[in-house]
């Protein structure tokens, strides 16, 4: 009997049973998201501007540079906070936590707009990055706890592309600024003006959205292991541990967080490697074959990457239900390793990048970030689940944040962005055996 309703369930659309709540906390969830990208994309966009308002005329020389610590300080404040936040979200809730980070970055952004000087602007963006980082691993863990089993993946793919419509949406907001150019040369700081928009969407999350009752649940029990193998082993102890050293504290959890931050920081140098340099190249190729405007034809390679980046996004959660946790990692490392000579080496033209850029953005920065809030959540408790996912997902910026700010050494260094990308790209062989040791989750309940 219990086959046959498992047969059925199976049989069932993947969204029947979902009510208007569960939509609530994937939207709730969803915008933080679409506002972290657009905070993202908006800083590189209006960087250029920026630093000509900003630095004194002898400096602009080293634009570059400015703009890689810009960019640099912005990681390293999201990485912060991601790890410091998704930790408060295990102690003080996933919606409370939510609030706080929506509300700060909305406010820190646009404060940004007011910056007079360099020093401003890195500051506030190294605060606003402590806030960005916070909203990621609480809404992942409030979706992987609110939505049941059957539909929690693909919940996840969706929330996970609310990034690239951010992105999108940047794009969009930028391209109508520069064209009317309401303020001038400083039509840069209403780019960040728009960013403090999010900062009344907390007043929907705080009416909408419930908290977690399944993290309520396992802290009024008092149920501290990080995995479900420890919670039948080990002896409660007396006073809570401190959730981001239980992660570490238990061998079996330890094994997990350690493999999974290794896939993730593939990802991360890997992304480095790939679309932060792939405009640049675009130009390169657009000025060899003579274009009037290479700049465009960058802009256009960027749009394309993200483009095929929101369609991995919207898929990730189905494929991943479909053939496995594991094989799923597996195909997107293999195809981000794939892509990296065909993108570096062997295309040729600015015709055939929109294509290449297309799939390169569909493995390099869709599968292989959207993972990230499909598998993770899969692997702890509910009592580290913030924390689990926040560290592996935020700790790796904590070392990339140093490549923006060395992006043009390290092309010198190599001989040129071909070999930069080739070889920084080789990281991704890391997702092509660290999956099989791992746990396979797919179709398993989510951890107590």
């Amino acid at each position: 009997m219990s086959s046959a309703a498992s047969v059925h369930n199976l049989s069932q659309p993947w969204h029947e049973g979902l009510t208007a709540k569960h939509w609530r906390v994937l939207i709730a969830s969803f915008m933080g998201w679409v506002f972290d990208g657009y905070e993202a994309y908006a800083l590189i966009v209006a960087l250029p501007f920026a630093l000509r308002a900003l630095l004194p005329p002898a400096e602009l020389k080293s634009a570059p540079v400015w703009a890689g610590i810009a960019i640099g300080i912005t990681l390293l404040g999201w990485g912060i906070g991601g790890v410091i936040g998704g930790t408060m979200a295990d102690y003080i809730g996933r919606k409370r936590m939510m609030v706080y980070s929506v509300l700060l970055y909305g406010i820190l952004s646009g404060i940004t707009a007011l910056s007079t000087t360099f020093g401003m602007l890195a500051g506030l963006r190294f605060l606003t990055g402590l806030a960005l980082g916070s909203e990621w691993s609480t809404g992942v863990s409030m979706v992987a706890e609110t939505w049941p089993d059957r539909a929690r993946p693909k919940g996840a793919g969706l929330l996970q592309s609310g990034f690239g419509w951010g992105t999108l949406l940047a794009a969009l907001i930028w391209w109508g600024l520069s064209r009317f150019n309401f303020l001038g040369p400083q039509t840069w700081r209403l780019m960040f003006v728009v960013g403090a928009i999010p900062a009344l969407f907390t007043l929907y999350i705080r009416r909408a959205i419930d908290e977690s009752e399944r993290w309520q649940k396992a802290v009024r029990e008092q149920r501290w292991a990080a995995t479900e193998q420890a919670s039948d082993m080990v002896k409660k102890p007396s006073r809570r541990p401190f959730s981001l050293a239980e992660i570490f504290r238990e061998r079996e959890s330890r094994k997990r967080v350690l493999l999974a931050f290794l896939m993730s920081l593939a990802t991360m140098v890997g992304w480095w490697a790939i679309s932060s340099w792939l405009p640049v190249f675009t130009q390169g190729l657009a000025k060899a074959q003579g274009y009037a405007n290479p700049v465009v034809w960058g802009a256009r390679a960027a749009l394309f990457y993200t483009s095929g980046a929101v369609v991995a996004y919207l898929i990730s959660g189905f494929v991943a239900d479909a053939i496995g946790r594991r094989m799923f990692l597996f195909l997107t490392y293999a195809g981000a390793l794939v892509m990296t000579p065909v993108t570096y080496l062997w295309t040729h033209s600015v015709e055939r990048m929109m294509f290449v850029a297309c799939i390169n953005g569909f493995f390099t920065l869709g599968c292989a970030y959207s993972w990230m809030a499909i598998y993770p959540v899969e692997l702890f408790s509910s009592s580290v689940r913030s924390t689990a996912s926040a560290f592996v997902f935020n700790a790796t910026r904590l070392i990339a944040w140093v490549f923006p700010i060395i992006a043009g050494t390290i092309i010198q260094r190599f001989g040129g962005i071909p070999r930069a990308a080739m070889t920084l790209g080789l990281i991704y062989v890391l997702g092509l055996f660290v999956p099989w040791f791992v746990p396979e989750t797919r179709g398993k309940p989510l951890p107590d």
